[in-house]
């Protein structure tokens, strides 16, 4: 009698396990590619836990590239289209030589991109900053705190990335008609330590710079540590974009007077959500424009414990 049940208990446990393993396939994935290994991306992956307790029927993955370069980013996309992903949401490294690719992967499956757009694709929508908008918010930083003005450089992990462009682009725009310029911008392939050298080389060689802009979130903490090695924190003019720890701390320090924020945890959370409603056939949050704003924010040393707070209550939640 006794392995009567044992057989029978066993067979209900494989039953349970066959309908888990069978409920686990059946649901779609969505899948977030990120540009590169850096922190910035930790909000958006708390967005999408906020957005994976919403979504029961989705599985939501954050993916990497092993480095940061189109021919990687573009080998994972053909991977994940390759095992089914029926949505993907991309901060593309380099989207003027990813074009084909890119518009290859939106022929086999749903393609959103965020951070920087790729318009000339065939896309569905774009979600996430202005970066021009994020630029022109820059140079109101600088002309605050540079009232006599002066020259910047400005560092950035890909120059030509549509966000750096973009970001580059309203800064200028920004700084029309007053004295502050952008005399150059070093390229660090997002390597932090080149970033940090890049600044450090800065700081040896051009005694007339007074202002360093630090274009990507890893950046500006790099261009910190360059000035306090080199004892000229609070003596040069820096200015960021995102919000690294590092960044944060500068603000608080003075050593950076201010920053200007995107909001990756709502590209995760807002991103994976409308992936769904557009798989499910629901395409009415789509603008005309095909571009969803998410706006950004000036953090300096006025409102900088506030944020901080309340990035700790997005990364606590589970």
């Amino acid at each position: 009698m006794s392995r009567k049940w044992s057989l029978a208990a066993l067979s209900a446990a494989l039953l349970v396990s066959a309908v888990s393993t069978a409920h686990a396939a059946d649901k779609k994935h969505l899948y977030f590619v990120a540009n590169g290994a850096v922190d910035f991306w930790k909000l958006a992956e708390a967005g999408m836990r906020k957005a994976q307790a919403e979504l029961p029927n989705y599985t939501l993955e954050m993916k990497y590239p092993e480095q940061s370069s189109a021919a990687v980013q573009d080998r994972l996309l053909d991977d994940l289209v390759a095992n089914g992903a029926a949505g993907i949401i991309l901060s593309s490294v380099d989207p003027k030589t990813q074009t084909d690719e890119l518009n290859k992967v939106a022929g086999q499956t749903l393609l959103v991109t965020t951070d920087g757009d790729a318009p000339d694709t065939r896309r569905a929508f774009y979600l996430g900053s202005s970066n021009i908008d994020a630029g022109k918010q820059a140079a109101q930083i600088l002309i605050k705190a540079m009232p006599n003005g002066g020259k910047c450089v400005a560092f950035a992990g890909l120059p030509g990335a549509d966000n750096a462009v973009q970001r580059l682009k309203g800064l200028r725009e920004g700084l029309q008609n007053m004295k502050i310029t952008i005399d150059s911008v070093r390229s660090d392939e997002m390597d932090q330590a080149r970033a940090q050298s890049n600044a450090a080389d800065i700081l040896t060689a051009r005694k007339d710079v007074n202002c360093m802009i630090g274009v990507f979130a890893y950046n500006t903490p790099q261009i910190v540590l360059a000035l306090q090695q080199s004892g000229r924190a609070g003596k040069v003019t820096v200015v960021g974009f995102d919000n690294d720890q590092g960044t944060l701390n500068g603000i608080k320090q003075g050593v950076v007077a201010g920053t200007v924020v995107q909001q990756p945890y709502q590209w995760g959370y807002l991103g994976t959500k409308y992936m769904a409603r557009y798989v499910e056939g629901d395409t009415s949050f789509i603008p005309k424009d095909h571009k969803i704003i998410v706006p950004t924010q000036i953090i300096d040393k006025s409102n900088v414990d506030a944020f901080v707070a309340q990035v700790k209550a997005w990364m606590a939640k589970k």
